[in-house]
């Protein structure tokens, strides 16, 4: 989608800090770092949020996590805990129609979220 900030990412039109990168998942630094650690992973394959979700396009989402666990050891930050958002639709948080995980580390995390 040529309209979509994250497809534009993905595409490298716009710049980004690379943190983790594959066939199908592209991780990077978020712009606007609401904790030490926050990194957005974001399928390569547009899917404008969960809902868009299928029994073929599941796995991705595995994948996904299996890419948010492999940046939060890197860091350092797994054993001490971490949090991954997913924000579906505008009372849900989405800003950007594209399907993406937010993992945040680095301070204590609080509940209630939001």
């Amino acid at each position: 989608m040529p309209e979509c900030l994250f497809c534009r990412i993905v595409a490298k039109e716009i710049p980004s800090k690379t943190v983790y990168e594959d066939g199908e998942i592209y991780a990077f630094e978020d712009i606007n770092p609401q904790a030490p650690v926050h990194v957005l992973l974001v399928p390569k394959k547009h899917l404008a949020h969960t809902l868009d979700v299928t029994e073929a396009s599941a796995p991705l989402l595995g994948r996904l996590v299996l890419a948010a666990n492999r940046i939060a050891r890197e860091r350092g930050v797994a054993e001490s805990g971490f949090r991954l958002v997913v924000n579906t639709n505008r009372e849900g948080g989405q800003v950007i129609f594209h399907l993406h995980l937010h993992l945040l580390a680095g301070r204590p995390m609080e509940w209630p979220p939001g």
